[in-house]
């Protein structure tokens, strides 16, 4: 099934937008809509599932060829492959495609599993001055990478003409609504529901001279109702049921502008997700969290040490998940708390005795580590190869999402834009949903 363009003028992959230029039409998003949601629910065998939690693979025999793929790949290339998307899909389309012929599945489209937000015409810019203040004053303090975003994010809600005065959500201490204000010279309300933020975020703006004033509250509860129609709404990485109630209520207020970076998207209050839009919904696709979550799989930022040490961690979590279904007679899985760093740079002996005291298993008087360690690598083998699988599918969730998201914006009356406000090695979750109503 192939999908249908987005915009009005569409734009060689990865070309500049100014964010106009990709204004979307809800019937093309709704077409778009139905082909995501119809490869991801043919395709829910190959990603909808836990590979941490089987000690199989679940469809072998479904997808033999692609099985044989991924099974004779070499062990030192699969990080490589699962960091470039095209790299993953080039490799394994062919296999895939054998095998959707012989389920007398037409051949998905591939261009579904590259996409890839075009870059807003500011999405490489950073402020390089402020009129009346020193902008290395508005970075201290912030590390460099999440500097970057809010100086390219504030770079692109700023532009003119900037009309409203802003309401910012999910503040922390107002670094983007305080460079916006600054920028724009209009009066910003930031929304945080941690006091010493409000109170730091409050101390930092007289300091800079900019209008900026906090409001402390749980951005669930009415005190929150702060949305109005004369606003431009801003939120960069709002998690999931955060930047959900943000759009409702936007949206229902009829705020003139809306900007929006999503995040985390299985952060949810439900354990299922329908779909926001009514376009969404009529595609018939249910999301659970571990779903939701698939597309934030990508780590483009991990030092080389930091892969290391989450593989080794993988290693001893699968060894004990072994262990445990052996002791007690149970073939479930039994998760484990977040591991100290310094956990890992013990012994796997050590690890199981601390695992099996928390979970208040005995271990026997032979226990000898190594075997269970190396069930681990063994199980770590399987479960890279079936997370590889399901990572093709990462875009075409997120692509979801976001055209979700974006739909019911249209729905609500708004012109709405999607595209990248940063390079993505900055930070995978680049996508802007811009929305503007007349």
């Amino acid at each position: 099934m192939s999908a249908p363009a987005l915009s009005r003028a569409p734009l060689p992959q990865n070309a500049p937008s100014s964010g106009a230029e990709h204004e979307l039409q809800l019937p093309q998003v709704m077409s778009t809509l139905a082909a995501l949601a119809c490869v991801l629910q043919q395709g829910a065998a190959l990603w909808d599932f836990r590979p941490f939690d089987r000690q199989d693979n679940p469809w072998r025999l479904s997808f033999p060829n692609l099985w044989q793929a991924i099974e004779t790949l070499n062990d030192d290339c699969l990080d490589a492959l699962d960091l470039v998307q095209a790299e993953l899909c080039h490799s394994l389309w062919p296999a895939l495609c054998q095998d959707l012929k012989v389920n007398g599945l037409k051949v998905w489209d591939q261009s579904l599993f590259l996409w890839q937000l075009p870059h807003h015409s500011q999405a490489s810019q950073t402020l390089e001055a402020l009129p009346e203040h020193d902008l290395s004053r508005f970075s201290a303090g912030i590390k460099g990478r999440k500097w970057q975003q809010i100086s390219r994010f504030a770079n692109i809600v700023s532009l003119p003409p900037a009309p409203y005065p802003y309401l910012e959500w999910c503040a922390g201490k107002g670094h983007l609504g305080r460079l916006v204000g600054a920028v724009s010279h209009k009066p910003v309300l930031s929304l945080e529901w941690q006091q010493q933020l409000c109170i730091d975020g409050e101390k930092e703006a007289q300091k800079r001279g900019v209008n900026q004033r906090f409001v402390c509250a749980d951005a669930f509860s009415d005190e929150a109702e702060l949305l109005q129609r004369e606003q431009h709404a801003l939120a960069l990485h709002a998690c999931g049921e955060l930047h959900l109630v943000l759009l409702r209520r936007a949206a229902a207020a009829q705020t003139r502008a809306i900007s929006l970076s999503p995040c985390c998207y299985h952060l949810i209050q439900g354990e299922q997700y329908v779909g926001l839009s009514a376009s969404a919904r009529a595609t018939g696709l249910v999301l659970d969290k571990h779903g939701l979550q698939l597309p934030l799989n990508h780590s483009v930022v991990a030092s080389a040490k930091e892969k290391q040490d989450r593989l080794k961690e993988v290693q001893w979590r699968l060894g004990f998940d072994c262990l445990q279904r052996h002791l007690r007679r149970d073939d479930s899985y039994l998760p484990l708390p977040s591991v100290r760093q310094s956990q890992l740079s013990g012994s796997f002996d050590a690890f199981c005795r601390w695992a099996c005291e928390l979970k208040g298993l005995v271990l026997p008087a032979d226990f000898y580590a190594d075997e269970w360690l190396a069930k681990g690598c063994q199980r770590q083998r399987l479960t890279r190869r079936l997370d590889l699988v399901a990572h093709l599918f990462r875009p075409v969730i997120e692509q979801y999402l976001l055209l979700d998201r974006a739909a019911f914006l249209l729905e609500s009356g708004y012109r709405v834009s999607l595209s990248a406000f940063c390079p993505p090695g900055m930070t995978p979750r680049n996508a802007l949903i811009d929305a503007r109503r007349d």
